[in-house]
């Protein structure tokens, strides 16, 4: 049973309501560490389901320049409201999300953004390659989807290791906001500047 003290330091801590406060506690066995984890996993099983359920029209664009003025990006992130976008944590996880595209260079937002041509193309290439393997057909079929998998978690931001914390992806940290925030959020397009010297002088 947790007492009041427990209750009010994991709502303290993690801004979470009383009665989910006192369930994640008495689920941890008093485990305050536990208990925030039980209570950050079940944010996250509920913003996923706002998503599912909801649409992000507000947002803003967030811009990162390096210091050296070569490199540049670009990010649209949305959210439901206004309110939330103009809120700090929304507005830290749309600048985080600009210098993970100008530190890792993505190609594509997820992989539901992909061109099917442009997967059905990776997919040959990869089964190609497993052409010479001495393997039973299901086993070269699990590698190939392995090394798809390995292609989306380079090639597609929500995919990518967050540059900041490699514990997690963009997509476990924009989940992550989303449930501290209450909204749908989501990454909707960007684009990656760097400029290529030649040498040449015109």
């Amino acid at each position: 049973m947790a007492d009041a003290k427990q209750v009010m330091e994991l709502r303290n801590r993690t801004g979470a309501g009383m009665v989910d406060c006192k369930m994640a506690l008495e689920e941890a066995a008093g485990d305050m560490e536990k208990a925030i984890e039980i209570l950050r996993k079940k944010g996250a099983a509920k913003a996923a389901k706002k998503s599912a359920e909801r649409t992000a029209s507000e947002g803003i664009v967030a811009t990162y320049l390096h210091h050296t003025k070569k490199l540049a990006a670009m990010v649209e992130v949305q959210c439901e409201t206004d309110f939330v976008g103009r809120g700090e944590d929304f507005q830290n996880f749309a600048n985080d999300v600009a210098m993970q595209v100008a530190a890792m260079n993505p190609e594509f937002v997820s992989p539901e953004t992909i061109p099917a041509e442009a997967v059905e193309k990776q997919r040959v290439f990869f089964t190609e390659e497993m052409a010479g393997e001495n393997k039973p057909e299901d086993i070269k079929a699990k590698i190939v989807e392995g090394k798809l998998n390995k292609w989306y978690a380079d090639a597609c931001l929500t995919k990518q290791q967050f540059f900041k914390d490699e514990t997690k992806t963009i997509e476990q940290y924009m989940t992550e906001i989303s449930a501290k925030t209450g909204e749908k959020i989501a990454i909707s397009r960007f684009v990656r500047y760097e400029m290529v010297t030649t040498g040449k002088v015109c």
